[in-house]
């Protein structure tokens, strides 16, 4: 029988660190070192016109990370998009953890069943309170709330129309300018 070896945080930075890792696209998940998919044109787009959109309505209230780190308790997942506590300055020296963490959201392709269990499963044991997963095939926005154990209490499947967050309940995000299906200014 083997016995694989789990990574803490600690061991996956010391790895970075030593530039283990430099030239590999990868994520700590659950003490797992893991390599990321490839992101397509479609993908990277929105990812791309989405934080801009997130960073105009979100303006001096929230930070809007694009593709960067974040540091859970044996993870450390590269989500698409973060929307962070301020101040900015804080994030020189570590990266957001979940107490910083407003909501993410992961535009999916062919991770759709990575983010829809196993990621899902990682951001509600942090207590993250809100996750959003854009289905890119079916041009779906799932939202999760409410974080139990490893799921969420609360799953909505949206096309259209608006949709506010937890921490931001007075500004309206065009679910259809997330999705993609409504240009973005």
């Amino acid at each position: 029988m083997k016995t694989l070896v789990k990574w803490s945080v600690e061991d996956y930075h010391r790895m970075i660190e030593a530039g283990i890792l430099a030239a590999r696209r990868v994520e700590l998940l659950r003490g797992d070192i893991v390599e990321m998919s490839p992101e397509g044109p479609e993908h990277y787009f929105l990812v791309d016109e989405t934080s801009d959109y997130l960073k105009q309505l979100l303006e001096g209230r929230a930070i809007v990370r694009f593709d960067g780190p974040i540091t859970l308790m044996n993870s450390e997942p590269e989500p698409d998009i973060a929307i962070v506590r301020l101040p900015k300055a804080q994030y020189r020296s570590r990266h957001p953890q979940p107490d910083d963490i407003y909501w993410i959201i992961e535009y999916s392709n062919s991770t759709l069943v990575k983010d829809l269990e196993e990621k899902q499963q990682i951001y509600a044991a942090a207590k993250i309170q809100e996750y959003w997963v854009v289905n890119l095939k079916a041009k779906q926005l799932k939202v999760f709330r409410e974080p139990v154990v490893e799921a969420y209490r609360i799953e909505r499947t949206l096309t259209t129309g608006d949709i506010t967050s937890l921490a931001f309940p007075n500004t309206a995000f065009s679910v259809e300018k997330i999705l993609g299906t409504q240009q973005l200014p």
